[in-house]
This record gives structure tokens, sequence and C-alpha cells, in this order.
């Protein structure tokens, strides 16, 4: 099953607009994921926000897996080192409809664009499940962003 999707790379001002723009993180994953769910979607479909770790994503010594994200985004808003690198952290966003709905990946894309005020590097359909396994498999070990980009740009 194919699944429509954009995809952010992740860079500062990306992380400061998801700061000002949605606030704290619905839920926090050990893994380093960061989540929001939003109405932000066509006709107020809500979309799933979801900021993916790195490969072997290790969390900051000192701070609890449901601060990294406020903790990271205070930093770079006061223009002080973050806890890590910000390419220890994570790779990139990805948006997508969070209960299955049919989009097309353009609408898509032009709502996500106007919730986060930056456009996707990246908009299409792609295999959820094949990435997942592909990371399970690897305990870890691959980038999701860097597959869903691979996907995109097939």
């Amino acid at each position: 099953m194919l699944t429509p999707t954009c995809v952010w790379r992740a860079t500062p001002e990306l992380i400061l607009a998801l700061d000002v723009r949605f606030g704290e993180p619905v839920d926090a994953y050990v893994n380093g994921s960061q989540v929001w769910l939003r109405d932000d979607g066509p006709g107020n479909i809500t979309l799933e926000w979801r900021l993916h770790p790195v490969a072997s994503y290790k969390r900051p010594n000192g701070i609890d897996t449901y601060e990294v994200f406020s903790t990271v985004a205070a930093a770079l808003a006061e223009g002080t080192d973050p806890p890590a690198p910000l390419e220890q952290l994570w790779d990139g966003l990805e948006a997508f409809a969070a209960y299955g709905e049919e989009l097309e990946p353009a609408t898509l894309a032009a709502a996500a664009a106007q919730a986060l005020d930056i456009p996707p590097d990246a908009a299409g359909l792609v295999d959820h499940q094949a990435i997942a396994d592909r990371w399970e498999h690897s305990r870890g070990a691959t980038s999701i962003i860097t597959e869903l980009l691979d996907q995109l740009a097939t």
C-alpha cells in the first residue's frame, strides 16, 4: 500500500518552525521520534507530523526523552549550542494523513507547506511497510528519511 507523504530535511530553521508553529510534540519516543497530530490537512484531515531520528539515534545524556525537542529548540532559538548537534538527532520531518485518508500528494504538500510555512523537499507516494521492515531489520541503523527520499526520487 502506498501512502501520500511529504518530507523535509532537518535544519535549524525547520526545528524552529516546528516549535513556533506547532509547539511541543504530542508524543516522543525513545527511538528519537517526535510526533504532532494536527488538523492541517485539506478539509481538516488530521496529519501526522513525525520528526524522524538519525540512524542509530542516541539520546543526549542528561535529557529525558520528552524534553529533547524542547531543549534543542530552545537552544536554537537562543543561539546557543544544543545538547547534541542536530545532525546527531534528526534526519528530517515527514507529514502524512494520520488515519489513512486518501489524499493526492500535491494537495497534501500544499496543505503541509501552508501549515509549516516551509515547502517540503519532496512529496509523493511511499511504501511505509517496506521502510519499517528495513528499519526493524537493521535495528534502527537505517535512516527513515533517506529511505523516504529514495522512494520519492524514483
